[in-house]
């Protein structure tokens, strides 16, 4: 009679593999959760300076129109973001995924007066307007 061992190195096999891929998953999987922050983080960063930018295209052309003129803006966002109007300069402070503050800004050329702007989650219509005889122009949510 012939002895087969081709059973226990078979399950020695499986057993070693089995080690091998629990300990590359406990590596690997903090590794790609701080991976999906960062770039969620990045993503919102990218939104965020989009709508600032569209906020500054709206005053500049405001601005290059004279008073009387009005333009509205149309930001969907996914937070509620508080931004600042002041001194030709739009910035918000975004609060990333490790609890930091990331600070975002856009510069303009007009005669804004200084202010801010909450944005709440969804759809967000921005009227930025100059009115008739005043001297500075005026920015609110609609």
């Amino acid at each position: 009679m012939i002895k087969d061992n081709k059973g226990q190195v078979s399950l020695e096999y499986l057993l070693i593999l089995a080690i091998s891929i629990a300990i590359l998953i406990v590596f690997t999987l903090p590794l790609t959760q701080q991976a999906i922050e960062d770039t969620l983080d990045v993503s919102n960063s990218l939104d965020v300076k989009n709508d600032l930018s569209k906020i500054t295209q709206a005053v500049e052309k405001v601005y290059g129109e004279g008073q009387g003129s009005k333009q509205k803006v149309n930001i969907i966002s996914s937070n509620k973001i508080k931004i600042y109007l002041t001194n030709n300069q739009v910035y918000c402070k975004l609060k990333l995924k490790n609890g930091s503050y990331k600070s975002i800004e856009e510069y303009y050329e007009s005669n804004l007066a200084s202010c801010s702007v909450t944005l709440n989650k969804g759809e967000n219509i921005l009227v930025v307007e100059w009115p008739e005889n005043s001297d500075k122009m005026i920015i609110y949510q609609e």
